[in-house]
């Protein structure tokens, strides 16, 4: 018996657009099958709301998820183009069933991805996932013929008898005043200049229009998505131009985004590369500060820096690791009733404002702390050392685990002994 692959990884489901599991009958398997897993909705029939990045084939995969959801009696709202974390926060407060993004997040603009959220803002369960898993394999096999779709169509304009309402431009608002009428409360940022990267996706207009409204002086780049050009050379993944621009604007800081803004990366303005974990150790002096360190602990992933938990040990503050993914980190923040958490590469969580890691929402927190404190990003970074790290890749033929191969064991055993408390061995299977 052959083993089915499973479809959902740590944050969706993803591959290449129009191949197997991002083809158009699978995708309207999906739809469907969320449908029914959900089961009857809060206000009657399952209500869905959806959203994309800017990749070319985010407006018919949607739309082939869409007729999943219609089919089997649910309705849909979209929000057309907008950040996974402002889908997350629509299913929570219209109220829906789910929320639904199309995104492949920092990947090339040929992937695409689907990400389902319960109506609290986190991902959807394992268990779930294992469900609408069963059913697309049980909908292949029956060799149902597939959703006769226009690739080049996007979903419709208005509320049809099917239950589908398409309030793009009301919903985006919504999300948009949430972050500026309640994230940033009483925040001004006049006297403060600011490149934003907004890595030809999601962000390219909530972005710009968010921190221009809060008052500060806005460079705006990779802001002009073509359906193509989504993360490439620009965003999270590629600083190095972002680096130039802050220093040469003269700006406070910049802050570069992924394709779905659900992360952020920040420059002070000396053009030095701002992290993760150096978000986390400024997030949680201030957070300290002010009495908001639930617990005086910090959340973040196996693979953030032995440099931030020392860091942090010296201000008195523990540093709880999870294994990769923003998803283990938000389990652990619940678990232990930690109130920051996050990983290396961005993704920062702060489950007062929400269960999703949000790129703009973590942006406006860094910028309150710079505004509050009267000090620059550099000198808020203080005090995190960054230890040499190093990420070595080796192929294997099966995945055996550690402690049962004596070689790997006592090799291991014999690098932490020599390390001590200065540095960290961390002997992990890859996923893929």
């Amino acid at each position: 018996m052959t083993t089915k692959k499973r479809l959902f990884g740590t944050d969706g489901m993803r591959g290449e657009a129009g191949q197997f599991p991002l083809d158009a009958a699978t995708v309207t398997a999906a739809g469907r099958s969320l449908v029914r897993r959900l089961g009857p909705g809060r206000l009657g029939r399952p209500q869905i709301v959806t959203g994309r990045d800017t990749r070319e084939s985010g407006a018919w995969i949607e739309r082939a998820f869409v007729e999943g959801i219609l089919s089997a009696g649910g309705r849909a709202a979209s929000a057309g183009v907008i950040t996974t974390p402002g889908v997350a926060y629509l299913a929570r407060v219209m109220p829906a069933d789910a929320g639904v993004v199309i995104s492949a997040s920092h990947n090339p603009f040929h992937d695409n991805g689907i990400k389902i959220f319960a109506p609290d803002g986190r991902k959807l369960d394992d268990a779930t996932e294992r469900l609408i898993e069963a059913d697309i394999y049980a909908e292949r096999e029956s060799g149902a013929p597939p959703p006769d779709l226009d690739e080049g169509a996007a979903p419709p304009d208005e509320e049809d008898q099917a239950g589908y309402v398409r309030s793009a431009h009301t919903l985006r608002e919504h999300y948009l005043n949430h972050l500026a009428d309640e994230v940033a409360a009483g925040l001004r940022l006049e006297g403060l200049s600011v490149v934003l990267d907004c890595a030809n996706g999601a962000a390219s207009e909530y972005a710009p229009a968010l921190f221009s409204r809060l008052g500060a002086r806005v460079v705006s780049t990779a802001d002009a998505p073509d359906g193509r050009n989504i993360n490439r050379d620009c965003g999270s993944l590629h600083t190095e131009h972002l680096r130039a621009r802050v220093v040469e604007e003269g700006a406070h800081l910049g802050v570069a985004y992924d394709g779905d803004a659900d992360r952020a990366l920040f420059v002070d303005a000396r053009g030095r590369l701002v992290d993760g974990d150096a978000t986390l150790w400024v997030l949680a002096g201030r957070m300290r500060e002010r009495g908001e360190l639930e617990g005086g602990r910090v959340v973040a992933t196996v693979m953030s820096n032995i440099g931030l938990e020392i860091a942090l040990r010296s201000r008195g503050v523990e540093l709880l690791r999870t294994d990769v993914g923003d998803k283990y980190v938000l389990e652990e923040l619940l678990r232990t009733g930690s109130s920051l958490g996050g990983e290396q590469s961005g993704h920062i969580i702060l489950p007062r404002l929400s269960l999703a890691g949000d790129g703009m929402l973590t942006t406006v927190c860094l910028l309150r702390a710079v505004v509050e404190s009267g000090r620059p990003l550099d000198e808020l970074t203080e005090g995190f050392k960054r230890y040499p790290q190093v990420l070595l890749n080796v192929r294997v033929r099966e995945k055996v685990p550690f402690e049962e191969v004596a070689e790997v064991a006592d090799a291991a055993r014999g690098v932490r002994e020599r390390l001590g408390e200065t540095g960290r061995l961390l002997l992990r299977y890859c996923t893929a």
